[in-house]
């Protein structure tokens, strides 16, 4: 196993454009990194860059506390799992896993114990005699996934493994990589677009745009505070709602966010670090769990009317799209429980948890800085 370091690293192709810039990142020994972000954003690159399949422009890369920049892909010791699987159609699914080993010189007998052990380990023993065209999506993710483990090497990259696989089968597959690595320790580093398998499976996500990090944190941590309207808007699924607005200072010294008619006032033991916003325009962020049926349901409840446009039920949840404060209001999304039901043009009474407002600079887009609430 070893630990990844990238020390403003740069890729800049020969037609001048920059893929990734300035990107910076400690990946910790036997640590499961996310790389996220939206297609182009860079972080295939980066994947490439560490796997020695992409030039480093500028910058350095270590692994261990080798600098491997001008290092040979085959001598760098780590293994990738691509997208499109790469298994070599005329061999077997044993060929598969074993060629590997086979061109570095390893004993026939190694090979056949480390291809048995992991072939028990990914439930793909049944398959050995088979050819990939044989197999289904999820056996052929799996051979590959067993073609880098057999190599038992210092880190696993997974670019997209799991994008072509249907939405079953992708979360039985997220569960198999969580308890892959809880049992063997060895450093991966993921790249997906999908926010619920960076929120599930990586012990820490970095989240990327136009080719720079934007933020590094634990998925909770980065969840709960995002560092721009970006991440607010990214990372989830409803997306967290954010509404044009501005600041005003209401008459008992607490804050009113107000968003178009709605006014939610913030007590001032939650908006210590909104003070120099006061009378400036803000973006502001509420989040689609955070809205509620019932006060008691908030820690710091503000009772809004919605309007219904519209409800999309999903089995276990409703999504209620609405607009805030009457028709002609912002549109928001919010979760609801699974057996809400409301008609177009009804006026809903709900109840949002003002501990979890979202304020964001109009200009900058980054968050504003909130004081815990006691």
């Amino acid at each position: 196993m070893a630990s990844i370091t990238l020390k403003n690293m740069n890729k800049i192709y020969a037609n001048g454009v920059s893929a990734v810039r300035e990107v910076s990142l400690d990946i910790r020994d036997g640590e499961f990194m996310i790389l996220l972000g939206p297609s182009g954003c860079g972080k295939s690159t980066t994947l490439r860059m560490i796997a020695g399949l992409e030039t480093i422009t500028s910058g350095e890369l270590l692994i261990g506390e080798r600098r491997v920049n001008d290092v040979d892909p085959a001598e760098r010791d780590i293994a990738i799992v691509f997208q499109n699987y790469a298994l070599y159609p005329h061999m077997t699914v044993a060929d598969n896993l074993g060629f590997g080993l086979k061109l570095r010189g390893v004993a026939r007998e190694e090979i056949d114990r480390r291809r048995d052990r992991i072939a028990a380990m990914l439930g793909i023993e049944p398959l050995l005699a088979r050819k990939p065209s044989q197999l289904s999506g999820g056996q052929r993710q799996r051979v590959a996934l067993g073609r880098a483990l057999v190599r038992e090497p210092q880190a696993f990259l997974l670019d997209e493994p799991l994008s072509n696989l249907d939405a079953k089968l992708r979360a039985t597959m997220r569960t198999e990589l969580i308890k892959l690595h809880r049992n063997l320790g060895t450093t991966i580093v993921h790249v997906t677009h999908d926010q619920v398998e960076a929120m599930t499976m990586g012990e820490r996500i970095c989240i990327m745009k136009d080719g720079e990090i934007i933020q590094v944190g634990a998925p909770m941590d980065v969840y709960r505070n995002p560092t721009n309207t970006f991440v607010a808007g990214f990372l989830a699924s409803p997306p967290m709602n954010l509404l044009e607005g501005r600041l005003d200072a209401s008459s008992n010294g607490a804050i009113d966010a107000v968003i178009g008619d709605a006014r939610l006032q913030i007590p001032a033991s939650l908006a210590a670090g909104f003070q120099t916003h006061h009378g400036k325009a803000v973006i502001i962020g509420l989040r689609p769990e955070d809205f509620h049926l019932s006060a008691s349901a908030a820690r710091h409840a503000v009772e809004l009317i919605v309007v219904a446009i519209t409800t999309e039920v999903l089995g276990p949840e409703v999504i209620l799209v609405a607009n805030l404060a009457h028709a002609r209001g912002p549109e928001v999304q919010i979760r609801m429980p699974r057996d809400f039901l409301a008609k177009p043009d009804e006026a809903v009474k709900l109840y949002f948890d003002l501990s979890q407002i979202q304020i964001f600079d109009a200009t900058t887009t980054r968050a504003l800085p909130r004081q815990a609430s006691k």
